[in-house]
């Protein structure tokens, strides 16, 4: 890996793009769009620094898509571990240019992996779940509203909406499988994760949007992604108890959603019986369960091979 002359850390605004050159100290802002996109790649060519820049949802996705194909080489900081280094370094303030600052240091003081290119069509499959998810939520919302006693023209408005819900998920629905069914790669990981006990065609399209370190990562690795792998509180002669935390959110409720299922057949219900009669509680056995699930599946997509039930 080449060694980088210096590190820029760029703060992700709706508008700008606040960036810090480290150790030279020098500031620029710039547009977050096409125009300052193209500038900051020319600033990186011109450095031959190694970017970093704080995850902030959709406002960094066409800067991401502009550094791949430009093959420059950056990092997508995760902000609760950014701003952990930021306090104990003594960045109490929380400013823009602050942040564009204590983002290049961070790129200098730790080991940084290399963002890693994601495929097109598992972009789109992302864009599509993530519609989709926030559309199932809506529809949610208005069936609830439905249980509670309406006028009939309350009622009427309701279940048209419903309806209204019903067919753009539909369409999604429609629009994921005609991708799947273009792209051989995702519809043959589909495959596979549909093998698993417990795993149907939401949770294993999410997993292909949400974990595309599947196959790629060993089983602590894809654990702690997904937020699933204990983490240790000892200390001396004092054993902590373990609890799970941080990770990717929506693929630790899709894995747990199949836990349920898969605790029933197959062979994790042995094993989710083992630690009921151990005395575990239920979420314990569930989340064991979904932790061993997806360290089943990216074995799987690893060695390219179907789950044995």
């Amino acid at each position: 890996m080449t060694i980088a002359s210096c590190f820029i850390g760029i703060d992700v605004s709706k508008g700008w793009l606040d960036c810090y050159i480290h150790p030279q100290a020098r500031r620029y802002r710039l547009a977050n769009d096409a125009k300052g996109h193209a500038a900051l790649v020319e600033l990186l060519e011109r450095q031959g620094g190694f970017c970093v820049l704080e995850a902030t949802g959709p406002y960094d996705r066409a800067l991401r898509l502009h550094l791949h194909g430009a093959g420059q080489r950056f990092h997508r900081a995760n902000p609760r571990k950014a701003r952990q280094f930021a306090r104990s370094a003594g960045f109490l303030a929380k400013t823009d240019r602050v942040d564009a600052m204590m983002l290049a240091r961070y790129g200098a003081a730790m080991s940084l992996p290399d963002e890693e290119p994601c495929e097109p069509e598992r972009q789109e499959l992302r864009a599509l779940m993530d519609r989709r998810d926030q559309l199932v939520e809506m529809r949610k919302s208005e069936r609830i509203r439905l249980a509670e006693p309406h006028a009939d023209w309350m009622k009427a408005s309701l279940l048209q909406v419903i309806d209204m819900l019903d067919r753009q998920i539909a369409a999604l629905q429609a629009r994921m499988d005609a991708l799947l069914a273009s792209t051989h790669t995702l519809l043959q990981e589909e495959a596979i994760l549909r093998s698993a006990p417990g795993i149907g065609p939401v949770t294993a399209r999410v997993l292909l949007a949400h974990m595309p370190e599947l196959g790629k990562r060993n089983r602590r690795a894809i654990s702690a992604l997904a937020g699933l792998a204990p983490i240790a509180c000892d200390s001396g002669n004092l054993r902590g108890r373990r609890c799970i935390w941080g990770g990717r959110k929506r693929v630790r409720d899709a894995l747990y959603m199949a836990a349920l299922a898969a605790c029933r057949s197959g062979p994790f219900q042995a094993i989710a019986k083992a630690m009921r009669e151990k005395g575990k509680p239920a979420k314990l056995v569930l989340i064991a369960v979904a932790r061993r699930l997806l360290v089943t599946l990216n074995a799987a997509i690893r060695d390219n091979k179907p789950v044995r039930t």
